[in-house]
């Protein structure tokens, strides 16, 4: 059944056997989808302001005259897909018509047309089909209350009842995917989700958010049986498959093995890859299923490539210590330890907890000091370049504190930095005024900013703290320096607290949560320098010490906190409220940051 009519052609020519499929080319698809591959796609033409006030117009006047006809019936084509396209681009001006919307965590929700969405996709009609059959069996019970909230409730659709929780698809795709329903073209890719960071060194074809993104367009196109979009992103990543960086081969497996029906020569290409490549069992291990992970093992013993002995994973005795691990038992792996079967470097322990376990499990086992924090595993990465896929702050941050060096290289000449880059979308990189820096934007500023001073073991910095003659200075100019560093960078100064164990600061009142410490007037006398002062001074030490590596300003350029600006400026702060704080301290950070630049 056809939604709109398609205009009539004239008498002299021919009625083409079947409808062609919307496409963005000029050529048509096979009337069954799963006959023949689809064109390759063009990039969608942006729509502009005036579309709604055109796009439902049809007085355009074109010839059909003999040769012309098929081209007339193109043309048709592809206004049915603008006037559908307009409808779903433009959810304001269409807001009447929009009778449900999908809610998306941490993202506009996204109206759609319930009869558009269920003539594409199979998966799709059934499920409002379900939807509607379940609200109807409520209102026949004839609960008033049930009836109201059910009519509140029945147009929203949760992401997770459309996608399950198998694979985290991102607003960005299923835009894509949507709006594929409603035009049948595939318009082109969003910056902000396709491409890395790593604008200089890397050509955006085989890095993460590349990969992810054609990954999670792959697995919603399926799970929507959309079958000319599924064949068109399974080509895609087939023919970018040779030049995806090995790390990323196991989110592509995994979606394929998910899509296995749809996607069988994905799988098998993928599959024939991760068993020659140099992917350690442990990490296939964690990322795949057993099922998955048995035909890798099949392979590679069948090829000779592991010994049946191991079938490649690691001896009893490093199993045990990476149980423990897991376990969050660092007491039980120092009694491993002591029993001489093995030892941490030995076991790639640090490599382990760094990628699996939780960031209080790696400080604890950095703690022990018996690993080395440089040590490579057979595929040439340092504990450091782990931490930087891991994208986690407070475990970069312990392991550069312990003298983890951000000039090294893997075996492919890639620094910690880069890792980190080739892993961050651009539109996480964003930051707006005001707001804290994503986690993965600070990420990479620790390591940049590590990788410029290069940090030797045990380097402490140099502070007024230090050359003062009177503990309860040091005390006062120690919780100042981290009040500050609270004020103007939320974020950076959160992870340096966490890792010294810091719950808050004394002397200013930041009205913080985080801020449970007794009131203590510092300025008091007599004061006396209690073991609780001191083992606070240690810590508000290490505070500093830590947030110099993503900070250096805080310490080395004094004179930036002392300038009239500064002073100005931080006064206001502490006078204003409201919105003027937000305006103030991004204005405080300018000044910090570009004294940093005038003094490298």
């Amino acid at each position: 059944m056809r939604l709109f009519p398609r205009a009539p052609l004239p008498p002299s020519s021919p009625r083409p056997a079947s409808a062609p499929a919307l496409s963005s080319t000029s050529s048509r698809l096979p009337t069954n989808p799963g006959s023949g591959a689809p064109p390759a796609p063009q990039p969608m033409e942006p729509m502009d302001s005036q579309v709604t006030a055109v796009a439902l117009s049809d007085s355009d006047s074109f010839s059909v005259d003999g040769a012309d006809a098929a081209d007339a019936d193109l043309q048709a084509l592809r206004r049915l897909s603008d006037n559908l396209a307009a409808a779903f681009r433009s959810p304001d001006d269409f807001a009447f018509l929009a009778d449900a919307r999908i809610s998306v965590p941490g993202a506009p929700d996204i109206r759609v047309h319930r009869c558009v969405l269920c003539a594409r996709s199979p998966f799709l009609r059934d499920l409002f089909a379900r939807r509607a059959a379940d609200a109807g069996a409520t209102e026949e019970k004839g609960k008033e209350k049930e009836k109201e909230k059910n009519k509140e409730e029945k147009d929203k659709v949760e992401l997770r009842e459309l996608l399950g929780d198998e694979v985290e698809v991102g607003y960005e795709a299923l835009l894509l995917v949507i709006e594929y329903l409603y035009s049948g073209r595939v318009g082109a890719l969003p910056k902000a989700a396709c491409l890395c960071v790593d604008e200089g060194g890397c050509a955006h074809v085989g890095c993460r958010p590349a990969v992810a993104f054609m990954a999670q367009v792959l697995f919603a196109a399926s799970t929507f049986e959309v079958t000319e979009l599924t064949s068109l992103f399974q080509r895609r990543l087939l023919d970018v498959l040779d030049k995806v960086e090995v790390d990323n081969l196991p989110l592509i497996l995994s979606v394929a093995n998910l899509c296995s029906k749809s996607c069988v020569k994905l799988l098998e290409r993928c599959l024939e890859i991760v068993v020659w490549s140099d992917l350690d069992m442990i990490t296939l291990e964690k990322a795949l299923p057993p099922d998955v992970v048995k035909q890798i093992v099949d392979a590679r013993l069948s090829l000779g490539l592991v010994s049946p002995e191991d079938r490649g994973f690691p001896n009893i005795h490093v199993r045990r210590v990476h149980r423990a691990l897991d376990s969050d038992d660092v007491e039980l792996v120092r009694m491993l330890l002591k029993e001489g079967k093995t030892n941490l470097d030995d076991a790639y322990a640090l490599h382990y907890a760094v990628e699996h376990c939780d960031s209080k499990i790696t400080t604890e086992l950095l703690d022990l000091a018996l690993a080395d924090v440089n040590h490579r595993n057979p595929r040439g990465y340092t504990v450091l370049h782990i931490a930087a896929m891991r994208m986690e702050p407070k475990i970069i941050v312990s392991l550069l504190t312990k003298g983890a060096r951000p000039s090294d290289v893997t075996f492919d000449n890639r620094k910690a930095v880069q890792i980190s880059k080739r892993l961050t979308k651009h539109g996480d990189y964003q930051i707006e005024d005001g707001k804290a820096s994503p986690k993965d934007r600070l990420c990479i500023e620790i390591l940049d900013q590590a990788e410029r001073r290069d940090p030797q073991l045990g380097e402490a910095s140099v502070s007024l703290a230090m050359a003062g003659d009177c503990l309860r200075g040091k005390l006062l100019y120690l919780e100042n320096r981290v009040a500050l560093a609270r004020i103007l960078f939320p974020m950076e100064a959160k992870v340096a607290m966490d890792i010294a164990q810091v719950d808050g600061t004394m002397e200013f009142t930041l009205g913080s949560s985080a801020n449970n410490m007794p009131p203590v007037d510092l300025n008091d006398t007599p004061f006396i320098m209690k073991e609780e002062y001191l083992t606070r001074m240690s810590a508000l030490s290490k505070t500093g010490d830590t947030l110099t590596l993503g900070l250096p300003f805080l310490v080395l350029n004094h004179s930036a906190l002392f300038s009239t600006d500064f002073v100005f400026y931080f006064s206001a702060y502490i006078c204003c409220d409201g919105n003027w704080k937000f305006s103030l301290v991004f204005k405080l950070r300018n000044l910090l940051s570009n004294t940093l630049l005038d003094t490298a």
